[in-house]
This record gives C-alpha cells, structure tokens and sequence, in this order.
C-alpha cells in the first residue's frame, strides 16, 4: 500500500511541500491525457484506502476523491488535447499536462513523479525526481492517480454523449473489444487519436477505399 515514506525522506531535508503527480490516458484511442497534481506538507495524514487508481473500482476512486481533496493542502489537474498528442505525441504531451497541473499547484519544493526518468527540459533538474510503480508506493503519487482517474472518466463520459457508440462511458476511450467494434462500424471522431494503431489502421482502410472509389469512377457518398 502507498505511504508517505517518499515523502518523509523529503520533508526531513527541509523539503517541506512535496507533491505527487500522475497521468491517466496514455494507452488510449481517444481523448485527452490527464493529469493531476496533489500538494501534501508534513502535516498531511494518510487515508490508508488510498492506493493505485487501477487496483481500485470506479466506486471506490469516486469514494476516495472527495477524502483526497480535504486531506491534501492542494489539487491541480491539466490535460493535453488529441491535437497536442498529434503534435507533439504522447509522451511529451502527458508532461505538458503534467506541468499544467503544477502551475495550479503555485509554489512547492519538490515533485514525485511517476514513472521512468523524465528526459523532458521543461522538467526543472533538482527538483523532482520518479517514482518507478510511485502510483503503489507513494501516498502523494497514488493520491494523484485517483484525481486524475476520476476526471478522465468523468470527461470521458460526457463526450460519450455526444458520440455515443463507442462504449467511452465505460471503457474510456481504450482499445476494449466494443470500442475496436464500434470503429470498425461507426469510423473515427475527431476525438479519436489519429496516429496511435488502431485507429491509423481505419484511417488508412478508409482512404484505400476513397481512391479504390475514384479510380473505378464511383463517387462517394
């Protein structure tokens, strides 16, 4: 279970606003990447539920956000658009809304970042570091994965009403076996990933069948 161990270690070196962030919708077909911030100070106290947002149902996420939102000093959420992944791709588009949600965040010592090294130099040296697995080990990193995760499903969901079909009030815009389905029959939106696999596929089969359409003289419809 996450601890504040991670940011223990931090706080005893004088570091004494610390905060944990994490991304959600990196390995989606459609929408944005989330990402939230969560600020904790030596006095923050630990709410034991809170744990990896994946390990937990939609149920208990939606429980704990609002326990996570009194018990942190600060929450900051940003988000990186399906034009910004096409423009810049995924990975550095997951650190721009990373860094989005700081700068909600205001001043702060130190970030907990989950993940692999960021290589990104938007990401100031000496003042953050990762957390391999940070979301199952970090109380800050965890606290942010369920912030994100609940705003990501809740986004996700209300888009899902305006291009219903695709199963995204469920899935989350992932490449679930319905969502796959759905593409196959009802083709791609606008807030569908164009250079991620299965949806570069339909778009590809789309514009073979565009000038297979112009070169027997059909037009199309």
């Amino acid at each position: 279970m996450p601890s504040l161990n991670h940011e223990k270690r931090l706080w005893a070196d004088g570091l004494l606003r610390v905060v944990g962030v994490d991304e959600v919708g990196m390995a989606a077909l459609a929408g944005p990447v989330v990402a939230a911030a969560c600020l904790v100070t030596p006095d923050t106290r630990l709410i034991r539920k809170v744990n990896d947002s994946k390990v937990l149902t939609r149920l208990q996420r939606e429980e704990l956000l609002g326990a996570i939102r009194g018990r942190v000093v600060k929450v900051g959420i940003g988000a990186a658009s399906v034009a910004e992944i096409h423009r810049l791709n995924i990975y550095h588009a997951s650190h721009v809304a990373m860094l989005r949600a700081l700068r909600q965040i205001g001043e702060y010592d130190w970030v907990l970042v989950d993940g692999r090294r960021i290589l990104d130099p938007a990401f100031a040296p000496g003042k953050h570091s990762e957390i391999v697995r940070g979301d199952a080990k970090s109380f800050s990193i965890a606290s942010a994965s369920i912030v994100a995760k609940v705003t990501r499903d809740r986004l996700m969901a209300r888009l899902a009403t305006k291009y219903p079909g695709y199963g995204w009030e469920h899935n989350c815009g992932y490449p679930t076996i319905d969502h796959r389905k759905a593409l196959r029959e009802l083709g791609v939106t606008p807030f569908h990933r164009q250079d991620f696999g299965t949806v570069r596929v339909m778009l590809s089969a789309d514009q073979m069948t565009l000038e297979l359409e112009e070169v027997a003289g059909v037009s199309p419809t």
